[in-house]
């Protein structure tokens, strides 16, 4: 019995020992990445990013949908991602993914490419509307693997992209400093000072450069 239970916690052991510290937080599974998200936990990025990201799924859509073997961008889908630049542009220092989705119509290899595209569209359309694209981290496709309806049936709300808040951009000056928390309540911050007097700062802040 002492045997047994010894050898089964080997085994338990030796399997811990393949997940890599951190993987919970890796959605993307490449090897190492868990350990940059740990060195972001412990430097307080990885807070303020997921305080963003709760911020932006609150503030506006994160979804679009498509039309059934599409990746073409609708009204509805086009005045959605309006809404997310104007989000987007607020807050320079962030980095954003698109992921894409598919129904269960048709076969895996196709839908992932599918997903693809239509994760494609909506970046291209958010760098027409002036984001970077060096600030759209990601294009990801999860083709049918992650529908919100389960059904083998066309269903549109399972065609889709999502946008979301992926991390901080790692050149950027005010990140650099580590000034996370001005990051995301700089508006705030601006918005209890007066406009004339917040001008006249900033007009100061120029002449002093």
């Amino acid at each position: 019995m002492i045997r047994t239970a010894a050898i089964l916690g080997l085994v338990l052991t030796a399997a811990a020992c393949e997940r890599e510290a951190g993987r919970e937080l890796n959605r993307k599974g490449t090897f190492g990445e868990a350990t940059l998200n740990n060195a972001a936990v412990m430097s307080g990025e990885r807070s303020y990013a997921i305080q963003l990201a709760g911020r932006f799924a609150k503030e506006v859509p994160t979804t679009i949908n498509f039309d059934f073997d599409s990746s073409r961008l609708d009204n509805a889908a086009r005045a959605v991602l309006d809404r997310q630049a104007v989000w987007i542009k607020q807050f320079p220092e962030v980095r954003f993914r698109v992921f894409g989705h598919t129904d269960a119509v048709g076969s895996n290899a196709y839908n992932k490419a599918l997903g693809l595209r239509r994760a494609r569209a909506a970046v291209n359309y958010l760098v027409s509307r002036g984001i970077g694209r060096n600030r759209l981290e990601a294009v990801v496709s999860f083709g049918e693997t992650q529908p919100l309806i389960a059904t083998p049936e066309r269903e549109r709300r399972n065609r889709r992209t999502v946008t979301e808040v992926s991390g901080f951009l790692k050149r950027h000056p005010t990140v650099l400093d580590g000034k996370y928390a001005q990051i995301i309540y700089r508006e705030y911050l601006e918005s209890a000072v007066p406009a004339t007097t917040l001008t006249e700062q900033k007009s100061l802040e120029r002449t002093l450069e």
